[in-house]
């Protein structure tokens, strides 16, 4: 039985939509500012809060820096692309290591594990302020 191949006409990106690194950024920030608003509650928890906030900052202001740097020494080779809407970037395909995944499912697998963690941090830290609540009057 013969299988032919279907070719797309979806574009195919290499790199993630700015949109997509906002909203990692600001799941980020998400985390950093419930574990302050949560826990922060002795002054001995203050210390380790603020070496893993200055972790986060170091984490999103590297990566922006040197994308910055990029952008401005691009080689006269390199093309100028222009700016795509999330809508298209989205339909269109993302490279991944030789091979290619559909843009929504990327930004997925790029924002899931974020979104759990700061998520879930924050459900543990209203059950946690909850808790004390009952525990001391």
């Amino acid at each position: 039985m013969k299988q032919d191949l279907v070719v797309s006409n979806h574009p195919v990106f290499d790199e993630l939509h700015p949109k997509i690194y906002g909203a990692a950024v600001g799941l980020v920030a998400w985390f950093a500012l419930m574990a302050w608003v949560l826990f922060d509650r002795s002054s001995d928890v203050s210390l380790s809060l603020g070496f893993v906030t200055l972790l986060f900052v170091v984490a999103i202001l590297l990566p922006w820096t040197l994308s910055l740097v990029w952008r401005r020494y691009r080689m006269p080779y390199e093309p100028h692309l222009r700016p795509t809407s999330l809508r298209d970037w989205e339909a269109g395909e993302f490279a991944v290591w030789g091979a290619r995944l559909h843009g929504s499912h990327a930004a997925i697998d790029v924002l899931l594990p974020l979104m759990a963690v700061s998520f879930g941090l924050t459900a543990i830290g209203i059950m946690f302020v909850i808790v004390r609540a009952q525990v001391l009057p």
